[in-house]
């Protein structure tokens, strides 16, 4: 998805509440300060939809204080005498924050969406690959480039030699095992001071995966997606001989 950049965003988190406040000095003899409110609750909406936290946050504050200097009576100060626009600017200040932060949900749950579209069609496009009778090096090599990227690793590359115990070891659940002992891979991330290795299925070879440079924490689903991806290596028997 493209994004502007932060500087860009937060510039419109600022120019654009005070533009359109400004621009509503010429109705609010016509419209009551609650419709003006609502209609500065929008610019905040846009600026949060398009942006990201930092500025619809940023857009919020403006747009209460824009309310409050062009369009609350005294005009073009920073004091409110009137409740009713008093409760108006505390108003739009929490929707904007609410709404603000609804989009940004919006938003998280349509990229987690969109990787799990990408994780599914890499594990077809893997067991294609192989279905179609494809060399075991070429599925080999496709496996290991797709669990490098939903790991987000430095490396990853297929060993024909069966795991070894000393090293930290990638399970079926998702889970890692190391020394006899469960990594806390969301707290502590992958262990950095060797190879995991993520053994294809019937142990027939693992993948060796490489996080030295800095800690990768790769969620639950994704190191799930990583040995769906590994195991298409077993199932469909393209393991070189050794």
């Amino acid at each position: 998805m493209n994004r502007p950049l932060r500087p860009l965003a937060l510039g419109w988190a600022v120019l654009l509440p005070l533009a359109v406040a400004a621009a509503l000095i010429l109705l609010r003899d016509v419209l009551a300060s609650t419709s003006t409110a609502l209609v500065l609750v929008l610019v905040v909406v846009a600026v949060a939809v398009r942006g990201d936290r930092p500025a619809g946050l940023v857009a919020a504050v403006v747009a209460a204080a824009a309310f409050d200097f062009f369009l609350a009576a005294p005009y073009y100060t920073f004091a409110i005498r009137a409740a009713s626009d008093i409760e108006a600017a505390v108003l739009l200040f929490a929707v904007g924050v609410a709404v603000t932060e609804v989009a940004q949900w919006a938003r998280r749950e349509l990229d987690r969406a969109g990787q799990r579209e990408g994780y599914l069609d890499g594990v077809a496009s893997a067991a294609r690959l192989a279905g179609e009778g494809a060399r075991d090096d070429d599925v080999i090599d496709m496996v290991r480039r797709m669990i490098g990227e939903v790991l987000d690793l430095d490396d990853c590359r297929f060993s024909a030699e069966r795991p070894r115990q000393d090293r930290p070891q990638l399970r079926g659940d998702g889970g890692v095992v190391w020394r006899g002992r469960e990594v806390d891979v969301d707290r502590d991330g992958l262990p950095t001071m060797d190879v995991v290795e993520l053994p294809v299925r019937d142990g027939a070879g693992a993948f060796l995966l490489t996080a030295s440079t800095r800690v990768r924490r790769p969620t639950l689903e994704q190191r799930r997606v990583a040995v769906t991806l590994a195991n298409q290596v077993g199932v469909t028997g393209a393991v070189p001989p050794r």
